[in-house]
């Protein structure tokens, strides 16, 4: 990744009319020619173009400025601030409409017949809609059952296909637990006989 600072020509704009940094300084900080700043000093390139604070973004600190000002062949350092960015993206209950609400049971009958290691309580959650109907979809006594048609919830756009695949791992896991769980317990009861 380059080390430059972000719209670097911006930048430059305002290191020129803020600073007294040498041209060499701000071009080797911007990664830009000094043929440009001087253009840019003498008001010729980037005329359009509004002064980018970097101070105010955290590229620079106002003593990184200071040091380099007072020695000219010191040369301006990028502050590194890595930016951690967050993939946990907070849940949001999507508005789901009418006519797409009456796919929610269809939907649970496709993710019960499809993917039967799924708990009730997880093609609940996923599908949106109460435990109890998805257990009732499962048992068959659900209100309306003879009238449901199994369909993709994913191709509903109820959820994403990454939503059912971590479902699914959970479930996955879940049941590698409970085996253990029960191999541990025979073998406790074969040992204590």
């Amino acid at each position: 990744m380059s080390n430059a600072p972000l719209m670097p020509m911006a930048t430059a704009v305002w290191l020129v009319e803020n600073t007294t940094l040498t041209f060499k300084q701000i071009a080797d900080f911007c990664k830009l020619h000094e043929v440009e700043i001087q253009g840019i000093a003498d008001g010729e390139v980037a005329k359009g173009i509004k002064a980018y604070n970097p101070i105010i973004s955290g590229q620079l600190s106002r003593e990184e400025i200071e040091l380099s000002s007072k020695d000219e062949n010191r040369p301006l350092q990028i502050k590194s601030s890595d930016i951690e960015i967050s993939n946990d993206e907070k849940k949001i209950k999507k508005y789901i409409p009418l006519s797409k609400r009456q796919d929610k049971p269809d939907s649970a009958l496709w993710l019960i017949r499809q993917h039967n290691i799924l708990k009730d309580s997880q093609i609940a959650k996923l599908v949106g809609i109460t435990k109890n109907s998805v257990t009732s979809i499962r048992n068959k006594s659900y209100w309306n059952y003879n009238n449901l048609n199994p369909k993709d919830p994913v191709a509903l756009n109820l959820f994403s296909q990454k939503d059912l695949m971590d479902a699914i791992e959970k479930a996955e896991r879940r049941i590698k637990r409970e085996k253990k769980e029960k191999e541990k317990q025979i073998k406790v009861n074969q040992t204590s006989l």
